[in-house]
Formats: structure tokens, sequence, C-alpha cells
């Protein structure tokens, strides 16, 4: 008997028996040592190759790259299971201490190897082009292109191996304090302490004094160690100048977008595009206030339902309408989503010690992926695992390629799981005959989208602001910080909103500015893209599935624009981000209309 066929009643559905198990990551190589040593055998064996990569002809250069990706594998392997067990445990210190000895020996590792990147990226342009060009070499072609683009910015061996050692006990220990810190924050609600997933979960509440008290705890909780997490991002924030000038970065974004094969103009249209339809949420929020009986909208109201009741779902109730969904759109995708279930890849519940958020991690193509969750039994959790299988899925059909090209950049990683969103969506929509239910799922998806691109935007520019203050102005205060912040979201908002002082200091949870900085505008490159990828699902019918799991299984074998040629998507085209802001504006539409049948307006 599979979770999901529990008989009801038997065991609370709070996902909280749903955890994964992480066992056999580490038993197929023999334990996290084990795994280690064999890639130390790997790394002396690659040793030969040294000061002569440039000079390897096609099938020499495949063999290295067999090696290494081999060696990568073991490293990553031990390491991510090292990380996993550490995010549903960051109160337990031995799982902490495993934690940073598996840092600390990948890092050891991985500096030993790091003078074939550096060969090959110094290797002259004729004679890589045409390597890369060469049959023999055609699985690894992307990811030695991708090498070769960084080869302005790398520093020469030497310094690569003394940077990489020093983040061990420096940019990776202080997000490491940074997660504990916000794993440890506790909320209290109704005079008993709760998580801050709770906490938040609250906003969404049909009762405004219940939205006003679970916002009110969020801020009273986050101030105890505020100092600490503005010390952190302070500090991280100057860290990324110093490597940011000691690799020739232009801006601070400018490693960002590398990373994720965009141009500096690209992201800068991106953010333009969507900063020039700040109108919309706008609009939006001045209709929600409407539904909501209130002439503005406070933050804390902003993703409060407009259903005239509650509604909240076990977690049996809301995998089984995930799976249906992924099931009427493509039987493969259902069949494993369905292996996430019944093989333990899934770890649901919210408890004291978990990390704060959802999340999947791809692990390495000769394994599976996992999903983390924190149930909280809001319609939102549905959509979440949507979301999370999607990601989990295109993990899971990408590892047919090589640890190198199995995940794709940032801007295209959000396809698979906003998609899985929108088939979800879509079938929550089918079933809702009551124009209140309809209404209360349309508000909910227009939450989504403008929270993942026009909030996403408004922290890119707080990002932006902290990242430019910090370089020109030294240490940033909290009330710097905070005014940041306020004005960046203030400019999204718009005077439909008001943002109360508590809001003033929310910035200080999220965890993308110090794990990831720069990454939230790929969420809403993600969104747009999906949005446009789901309407050409809708266009070219039964024929599109194909071509998806195409896209899917590509990984990120190919760069995004080809990636997006695959399933119709032109991301070359200027206009292409006004098409899917465009969707959003026909949303909004769609829910005035269904609120007028409600009779809500």
């Amino acid at each position: 008997m599979t979770l999901l066929d529990q008989p009801a009643g038997v065991t609370p559905d709070d996902g909280n028996d749903v955890r994964w198990d992480l066992d056999p990551m580490m038993d197929e190589v023999g334990g996290m040592d084990a795994a280690f040593d064999a890639a130390e055998t790997i790394a002396d064996d690659v040793q030969q190759y040294r000061g002569h990569v440039a000079g390897l002809d096609a099938v020499a250069v495949a063999a290295l790259l067999d090696h290494l990706a081999q060696f990568t594998e073991l490293v990553r392997r031990a390491t991510e299971w090292a990380e996993l067990a550490w995010c549903t445990a960051t109160d337990d210190p031995a799982v902490a201490a495993t934690m940073q000895r598996a840092q600390e020996r990948a890092t050891e590792l991985g500096t030993r190897v790091v003078f074939v990147d550096l060969e090959w990226a110094a290797a002259p342009a004729e004679r890589a082009e045409a390597l890369m060009a060469d049959p023999a070499l055609a699985r690894y072609a992307h990811h030695l292109a991708v090498v070769r683009a960084m080869r302005d910015h790398l520093l020469d061996e030497r310094s690569e191996q003394l940077l990489a050692r020093k983040a061990v006990t420096g940019r990776s220990a202080w997000v490491r304090l940074f997660d504990e810190q916000v794993s440890a924050i506790s909320v209290e609600l109704d005079g008993a302490p709760a998580t801050l997933e709770l906490g938040l979960a609250g906003l969404r509440s049909t009762d405004p004094e219940q939205r006003r008290v679970h916002a009110e705890a969020v801020t009273a909780a986050l101030v105890p160690g505020m100092a600490t997490r503005a010390f952190i991002l302070n500090t991280l924030a100057a860290d990324k100048a110093t490597d940011d000038e000691l690799r020739r970065f232009p801006t601070w974004i400018s490693s960002r977008n590398l990373d994720n094969e965009a141009s500096d103009e690209s992201v800068e249209a991106l953010v333009d595009a969507v900063q020039h339809r700040y109108d919309l949420p706008q609009r939006w929020y001045r209709l929600k206030a409407r539904l909501l009986g209130v002439d503005r909208l406070r933050d804390y109201d902003r993703m409060a339902s407009v259903a005239t009741s509650d509604r909240t779902y076990g977690f049996s109730e809301g995998s089984r309408i995930v799976l249906d969904a992924y099931r009427a759109f493509s039987p493969e995708l259902a069949d494993v989503c369905q292996e996430f279930f019944d093989r333990r890849w899934i770890d649901a519940g919210t408890r004291p010690g978990k990390r704060f958020g959802a999340f999947c991690a791809y692990t390495v193509p000769t394994h599976h992926p996992y999903v983390l969750l924190n149930w909280t039994s809001r319609r939102g959790d549905v959509l979440t695992l949507a979301h999370e299988l999607g990601h989990g899925v295109h993990a899971y059909l990408s590892r047919r390629q090589t640890v190198f090209s199995q995940a794709t950049p940032l801007t295209m990683a959000e396809t698979a799981s906003v998609f899985g969103e929108q088939l979800t969506f879509g079938a929550l929509l089918a079933e809702a005959t009551d124009p209140n239910d309809r209404l209360a799922l349309l508000a909910e998806s227009i939450d989504g989208g403008i929270a993942t691109v026009f909030r996403q935007v408004a922290m890119n520019r707080f990002e932006h602001g902290v990242h430019t203050a910090r370089r020109a102005e030294g240490e940033l205060s909290i009330e710097r910080l905070n005014t940041i912040w306020a004005d960046t979201q203030g400019a999204m908002l718009g005077d439909g909103v008001e943002i109360t002082p508590g809001y003033r200091t929310w910035w200080s949870y999220i965890p993308h500015f110090i794990g990831s900085p720069g990454y939230v505008y790929a969420y809403a490159f993600g969104q747009l893209l999906a949005m446009s990828v789901y309407h050409q699902a809708q266009v070219q019918g039964p024929d599109f599935t194909s071509r998806y799991l195409h896209l899917l299984g590509a990984g990120g074998s190919m760069p995004p624009e080809e990636l997006g040629r695959i399933v119709g998507c032109d991301l070359a085209d200027p206009g292409f981000w006004d098409g899917g802001l465009s969707l959003l504006d026909a949303q909004i539409d769609a829910a005035e209309t269904a609120a007028a049948a409600a009779g809500r307006l």
C-alpha cells in the first residue's frame, strides 16, 4: 500500500508521515567516504593530462571528460546527500558537521581537477571550435562551450584553488548560518510556537483579523536575529564585489547572467518589460480590495483568499489532484510523478528544524531527484506540489544527459515547474462550477503569477539596490536595507497597497538573496516562458506532448534559444515577454468577469 492508498481517518493527512529515504543515495556507492575515496582515485588518474589538455584530440578529450563526469557524479552525490540530510535536521549538530565535512572534502578534490577547465578555456579558439564540432565530443559539446564562455573571467590555477578553499569557511559558511537562523525562527500563534512557514500560510486566510495577527507575529519573530541576518547580507554582498572585481565582471549581475547563458542586455530587457507593466499588479490589487471589501489592501492582504470560506487539502487529496492533472496531459509524466510517492522521494511535512520553503534536488543522472515541501494544507500547497514535481520530472527525464548537462540554466529551470502548476490549475478550474470557486481559483492563479513575475523583478531591484549601495556606501544599516526593500516593493505595489512598518523587514528571511544572488529574475523569465509553452500546448494539441517530453529530456544539453525552439518559442524575439504579460492581463479580465458572475462587484 502506498501513501496515496491509506484509508481516510487512519492517520493525520498533514504530510508529516511522508519523509524521503536518502539511504539508497549512499548505499549505491558504499557510503559517503567511499564515494569520496573513489573520486580521489579518479582525480589522481586525471593528473596525467595536466599541461596537455589543449593538445588532445577529440577522442582523448572525450575520454578525459568521461573520467571527470564519473568524478563529478561521485562528489556531487556525496555532498548532496549530506546537504539533503541537513535540510530536514538543521538543528542537529552531528548532521551539520557531516555536511561541513562533505563540503570541505568536495572542495579539496575539486581544486585538484580545476586545471582541466582552465587549460580548455585557454586553448586557441580555432582548435577549440574544431574539437567541439567533432562527433566524438557531441555529448559534451555544449558543456565545453559553456566553459569557454568563462575564459575571460577565470584566474590562474593557484588563485582558483585558493578562492574555492576559502569559500568553504567564507561564503558557504555564511549561507549555512543564514539557513540555520531562518529555520530556527519561531512564530508565536495562539500562544504556541509555530514555524515561519505556518506563520506565512496564515496570510492566505479569508479572515482579515487572522491575516493581521499572523503578519504581526511574523514581524515579531524576525526581530531577534535581524542584526545577524543583515550582517550576513552585508558580508556576502562585499564578498561578491571582491569576486566580481577579481573576475572582471562589469556589474553585480553579470556573473549570474553568464551562468544563465543570457546577456546583460537581454536580462535588462526582461526587467524593463516587467517594470513597464507594473500597472497589471496595481490594477489587480485595486480589484482585490473591492473583492475583500476594503478601500485599500495592506501588504499582508496581498495573498488573501477571496474565497467565501477557507478550503483545506489533505496531502493525499492534493497528491491525487496533481497526479490526475499530469495524467490527463501525459501518462508518462504521471507515471514518473507516481514514483516520487511510491519510492519515498518526497519529504512533505512542516516541522521544527526543517529548511524553510520547497525545492527539488536533481542530485545526479545515475540516481534520481528528491522533493522537499512544507505542507500547510492550503490550496497553494497543491500548486506547490505540482510545481516541484514539474522540476522532478524534468530532472528525471534529463538523466539521459551527462552530469554536466542534466540541468538547464536557471532561465529555463522553471519551465516544467510552472507548466505543471498550469496543468493543475486548469484541472481545478475545470471542476469548479460555482462562480465563487472559479473566482477564488482565478485569484490564486493571478496572485501566483504576480508573485512569480512582478514580485521577483521587484526583488531583483532590491538586490540591485543593495549590491550597488554596498559597493558605493559600505556596510548598510538595517534601516537602509528596510528602505531599499520598501522603495522597490512600493514601486511595484503602487498606491493600491499600504506598506506597513513591519513589512519593511521582510527581506530578511528570503534565502535567495543569500545563497543565490541574482537568481530571482529567473523566476520571471521562467513564468513568462512557461505560460508561452502552456499556450503552445493548447494551440498544438496532442502533437505537442512529444515535443514537450523532448524538451525535458534535453536538459541543459543545448543553449536556451535552441531549447525554446523545440516547443515553438522564440526567446530572441523582443516581443516575447509582452506575449506572456498579455496572458496575465487576460487572466485579470477573466477574474473581473467571474467576480461579476458571482455578484461580488
